[in-house]
């Protein structure tokens, strides 16, 4: 186990997230906290697309990182720590919302990156018009992927927005590996089509 002073100097950005839990577990306090700026982020936009509530998905967030804390000893180095955070702000969206829901809701979907979706929409240095272009064009696939069936949604966002494997989504959301391809493939195609009707035929 390394020395909880360990991360004390140099660079925290380029240190792997593997060692920022040892040294957060020895009680290196760097650590754990640039597991919390490299995390914290993308948790809460996760959690406010899930929840549709921004105040609560910063609440929610924090009861995460709580429970990330609490569990340091738990985390096995063999899967990835992204995985792992994921997987607790899927349960602790999950039991927010199975709480509050006052309607029925799709609990196993809905995610995003909460500020700014991108899909890759290549460009070097784009023009104004070029730039007001892609700003319709995202509002547009912004609001395609909030039509998608609520099972659907969770999925696509993880993987094209927070570029998670199939097999690191399947962890995260618990489904088995070849449902998370199905859904994922017809979520494609749900895309495919409302894109098409609104005369949008690349990315």
């Amino acid at each position: 186990m390394p020395n909880a002073n360990f991360l004390s100097f140099g660079n925290l950005g380029a240190v792997a997230d593997y060692d920022l839990v040892a040294s957060a577990i020895s009680g290196g306090e760097d650590g754990f906290e640039e597991l919390v700026r490299r995390y914290q982020r993308p948790i809460v936009a996760y959690i406010y697309r899930m929840t549709g509530d921004y105040e609560a998905a910063l609440d929610l967030t924090q009861d995460v990182f709580v429970k990330v804390y609490n569990s340091l000893r738990r985390y096995r180095s063999e899967y990835k720590f992204s995985t792992w955070i994921y997987r607790i702000a899927h349960n602790v969206a999950v039991d927010h919302l199975r709480r509050n829901s006052t309607r029925e809701r799709g609990f196993e979907s809905q995610t995003s990156d909460g500020e700014s979706y991108e899909l890759p929409l290549v460009s070097a240095q784009p023009t104004p018009e070029q730039q007001s272009e892609r700003a319709e064009r995202l509002s547009e696939i912004e609001e395609v992927i909030d039509g998608l069936p609520s099972a659907y949604k969770e999925l696509i966002v993880l993987r094209h927005a927070h570029d998670l494997s199939y097999e690191e989504i399947a962890e995260v959301t618990g489904l088995p590996l070849g449902t998370v391809k199905n859904r994922i493939f017809r979520a494609r195609e749900t895309m495919r089509n409302g894109l098409l009707l609104r005369g949008i035929t690349s990315l």
